[in-house]
């Protein structure tokens, strides 16, 4: 009987020792792509890529930090558009990618030049501007979204990819004396973001992908709200109308977190 016991000490030692052993976990490979709005523009450090003003504080860097099992590609860069995401992002995007996000489109549009002139004192005035960004919208930008995705999903057909949306920037107030943007101008302004987010989401859909839309989380945080977590008119003038560090901690990184855990 002892010797029976003693050839099966060592055999019991490997079974609570498999037992007791964590299964390995692989890594998500994350690649963020996009504009300034995932970037981090509007957060005021961009330690990450003067360049690019890649931040610390937008949305890819938050969820690296958060999840101990991502390995991010951040490639989102400010000022790109649909273009520049084909031309000089997506090739990081591979088969091995598990999760996608992307902000794109906004700068297609011509949405910040629009916002510049809409700012600017009277007897200037936006109208013909925001017309002119809601047909490109309506009629050209749809094509143009279609091939970035298209481009994604061919690079990494098992990807989970997240198109994030824009949020209004305006609620109705004016505090910013210096940006002379009337309420009729803010919502306009506010229907053509209502605009973009239904074109993108329709688009992303189509592809297969998950749109997220982040008009509902920062309602009540647009500029002038008393919890901002949207710059207006700051200095310098590239920080304003883009998310600020609540904007990317609160809404943007929550928004995704939401979705991948």
């Amino acid at each position: 009987m002892q010797h029976a016991l003693r050839r099966l000490v060592p055999t019991l030692a490997v079974v609570v020792a498999l037992a007791g052993a964590a299964p390995a976990v692989a890594n998500d490979r994350y690649v963020a792509l996009g504009d300034s709005y995932s970037s981090g523009v509007g957060t005021r450090d961009y330690s990450l890529d003067s360049t690019c003003q890649r931040s610390p504080y937008a949305y890819p860097a938050i969820i690296d930090r958060e999840r101990p099992n991502t390995d991010l590609t951040f490639v989102a860069c400010s000022g790109a558009k649909t273009s520049d995401v084909l031309a000089n992002q997506v090739q990081y995007v591979t088969s091995s990618t598990n999760i996608v996000t992307i902000t794109i489109g906004g700068n297609d549009a011509g949405f910040s030049s629009v916002i510049s002139q809409c700012a600017l004192p009277w007897p200037y005035t936006c109208d013909g501007d925001i017309a002119n960004a809601q047909s490109y919208i309506r009629n050209t930008l749809p094509a143009k979204l279609d091939q970035v995705y298209a481009a994604i999903k061919q690079r990494a057909p098992g990807a989970r990819v997240l198109v994030l949306g824009y949020p209004r920037l305006f609620n109705g107030q004016t505090c910013n004396l210096l940006s002379r943007i009337s309420t009729d101008e803010e919502n306009k302004l506010n229907a053509t973001a209502d605009l973009l987010r239904d074109v993108t989401k329709a688009r992303a859909t189509a592809a297969g992908f998950t749109f997220l839309d982040a008009i509902p989380p920062f309602t009540g945080h647009a500029i002038c709200s008393s919890s901002e977590w949207i710059n207006g008119l700051s200095n310098p003038v590239s920080e304003s109308y883009h998310p600020n560090r609540n904007g990317q901690r609160l809404g943007y990184s929550v928004m995704v977190r939401n979705v991948i855990g």
